[in-house]
């Protein structure tokens, strides 16, 4: 009996080991609004142009974009670049296979890429590149280390190195701490990138559930409802049992 104890203790006590040893890198969290239309065009803009040569989107149809305010003649002029019809599905035309063996791991399908790993997860993932010879890209990444992804966002962000040092940590001994530093400027500044990255995210997420915002105003429309029918059942009450009373 003590040994089927202590075997049930451990499983017990091994997600807390997990959640103890999580990742190095603290994750960074993003200022999204799910309601905002405009960032939501932006990030898809910026999924079709960088994302979507790679990485697939197949649950997704591109004509559920109309839910961004786009019209399916934008969709299709600005969006579409394979020759796909709006009703198809988000796909790419490179072959698991093929991407298996050019890439070394078939890029993962993003269309919930938000949900699997969270909004904050991306957001740090896509600004903590870094040169690294060692690769086979010649990019590394703070948040997933060797990473097959290179870093398709370079020119915007610039080129990053990485710092490590030896911190004292009070107890006697040292630390590792990884630091960026930007070595090479791109086209955007710091701020800009951040803002760049924080609309693909709001996207990505998105994707991942695309009927959140209408399921959010279907709920409040709900409780409103059931709020007014608990006055008028009251009232019901009130009247019924007055006689009563």
């Amino acid at each position: 009996m003590r040994k089927i104890t202590s075997i049930l203790l451990i499983f017990c006590l091994v997600p807390l080991v997990s959640f103890a040893s999580g990742p190095e890198v603290k994750l960074d969290r993003p200022q999204l609004n799910p309601g905002d239309k405009i960032s939501l065009q932006r990030g898809a803009q910026t999924f079709v142009n960088y994302c979507l040569s790679c990485h697939s989107a197949e649950y997704m149809r591109y004509n559920r974009l109309r839910d961004l305010g786009l019209t399916e003649n934008q969709i299709s002029d600005n969006l579409i670049f394979t020759g796909q019809k709006v009703g198809e599905l988000m796909t790419v035309a490179m072959k698991p296979k093929d991407a298996k063996q050019w890439l070394g791991v078939p890029p993962p399908d993003l269309s919930v890429i938000a949900r699997s790993r969270g909004p904050d997860w991306l957001y740090t993932y896509l600004r903590k590149f870094y040169r690294d010879d060692s690769t086979a890209t010649g990019w590394n990444n703070l948040v997933f280390d060797k990473a097959a992804m290179p870093h398709v966002l370079y020119q915007l962000q610039g080129e990053q190195s990485l710092s490590v040092k030896n911190v004292d940590d009070g107890h006697g001994g040292t630390h590792e701490v990884k630091e960026l530093k930007l070595d090479k400027p791109g086209t955007l500044s710091k701020t800009e990138y951040d803002a760049y990255v924080t609309d693909l995210v709001n996207f990505l997420v998105y994707l991942g559930e695309p009927a959140a915002t209408k399921r959010v105003q279907l709920g409040i429309i709900v409780m409103l409802f059931l709020f007014a029918m608990l006055g008028l059942t009251y009232a019901l009450k009130q009247e019924y049992w007055k006689d009563v009373h």
